[in-house]
């Protein structure tokens, strides 16, 4: 998901607004986690970007993106924040020496 959501909605105030965006991301992250996996794959991982431009958005854990999502709601001068939440086959790593 590659995505410009605007902060302004004429009838919804603004905190609503950033609920829904966050509402938005958690349903797409719900939905990729539940996709059948390959053999070799483990889990999905995400790359997941945040910011008020596709070109300042940086780097975010899965974890922290809710906390992403209100900085950048917050440092947003022209009404919209970019986010970007790519999934990736993980392979766990094995522990035992051995191998």
């Amino acid at each position: 998901m590659k995505k410009t959501f605007p902060l302004e909605k004429s009838s919804h105030k603004p905190a609503r607004v950033i609920e829904s965006i966050k509402s938005d991301v958690r349903k797409y992250i719900k939905r990729e986690r539940s996709k059948k996996l390959a053999e070799d794959v483990d889990y999905i991982d995400f790359n997941c970007r945040v910011g008020i431009s596709e070109e300042a958005a940086s780097p975010a854990h899965v974890s922290t993106i809710n906390a992403a999502i209100d900085t950048a709601a917050a440092a947003a001068t022209e009404g919209s924040i970019y986010i970007e939440i790519i999934s990736k086959p993980g392979r766990r790593k094995s522990w035992n020496k051995e191998d």
